[in-house]
C-alpha cells in the first residue's frame, strides 16, 4: 500500500537512463525532515520521465514542494535515503519553497563524508570502496558564499572534445572540485565560453553516487541560485 511523502525538491539530477530526484521531507508547518530519494523498482533505480512527471506532464523543478507517492523504504548501503516510488500514481506540485527559507534545510557544516582522495581532474571528490563502510548517508545541502563553475573539456589532450561543468568551492575547511550533474546548470554554463565563471551566494546539493571503478564519487546534483 502506497503512502505520500511531501518533499522540497533539492535535486533533479541526470544519471544513466533517467534522473535522480531527491529532497528534504516537510512536516506540518514546513519543518525540515529527513532526506528522501524516490527510486524505481529497476536494479539501476533511476527515475524515468513518466515516473516523475506531474499530471500535466511537466517535470519537477528544484524548490518545488512535491507530493511523491512511495511504497516502502529501500535503503541501499550508504544510500539510506532511498524509497521505492509508486509508478502507478502521478506526482503533484503543491507549492514553491522560498529561497529565504533554505537555511532551514542546510545540513551541518562538516566535511563531505571522507576527504583525502582525488582524481586527476578532481579534489576530494572520491571515496574508495574500502572506506564506504564508514558512510551512512549520501545527500547533503550546503550553503556557499562563493562558487566557481569551471567549463572545459577534461580529455581534450586525448582528442575528446566533450565539455563538462565542474563545481569548485571550499566547505568546512576543505577544498572540492566535483562534477556537476544538474542538467539546468549544465545547459546554462555549457552555452558559455570555456573558463571559470564565478557566482556568489548559492546552495549546493551534493550526492554521493554508486561505486564506479573502485570508488564512489561526490557530485553536484543541484546548483541553487536565487531566482531574480
Amino acid at each position: 500500500m502506497s503512502a505520500v511523502k511531501r518533499i522540497v525538491c533539492l535535486a533533479n539530477s541526470r544519471r544513466p537512463g533517467g534522473r535522480c530526484i531527491a529532497g528534504r521531507e516537510l512536516s506540518d508547518g514546513k519543518a525540515a525532515g529527513p532526506w528522501i530519494r524516490p527510486v524505481s523498482r529497476r536494479d539501476s533505480q533511476e527515475v524515468s520521465e513518466h515516473e516523475r512527471q506531474y499530471e500535466d506532464g511537466s517535470d519537477p523543478k528544484v524548490l518545488d514542494i512535491v507530493s511523491v507517492p512511495v511504497l516502502a523504504p529501500n535503503p541501499d548501503k550508504w544510500q539510506s535515503e532511498n524509497w521505492t516510488l509508486d509508478a502507478e500514481r502521478c506526482w503533484k506540485k503543491l507549492d514553491n519553497f522560498s529561497w529565504l527559507d533554505l537555511p532551514r534545510l542546510v545540513d551541518a557544516p562538516e566535511p563531505l563524508w571522507i576527504d583525502g582522495h582525488s582524481t586527476n581532474h578532481g579534489t576530494n571528490n572520491a571515496v574508495p570502496d574500502d572506506l564506504m563502510g564508514h558512510v551512512s548517508s549520501s545527500l547533503r545541502l550546503v550553503r556557499l558564499d562563493r562558487l566557481i563553475l569551471r567549463v572545459f573539456a577534461p580529455d581534450k589532450a586525448f582528442g575528446k572534445r566533450r565539455r563538462r561543468v565542474q563545481a569548485v568551492f571550499s566547505h568546512a575547511g576543505s577544498d572540492y572540485r566535483i562534477w556537476v550533474t544538474d542538467p539546468v546548470c549544465e545547459r546554462t554554463y555549457l552555452s558559455k565560453l570555456d573558463g571559470e565563471h564565478e557566482i556568489g551566494e548559492c546552495y549546493l546539493t551534493v550526492s554521493l553516487g554508486e561505486s564506479f571503478k573502485g570508488s564512489c564519487y561526490k557530485l553536484a546534483a543541484a546548483v541553487i541560485e536565487e531566482r531574480r
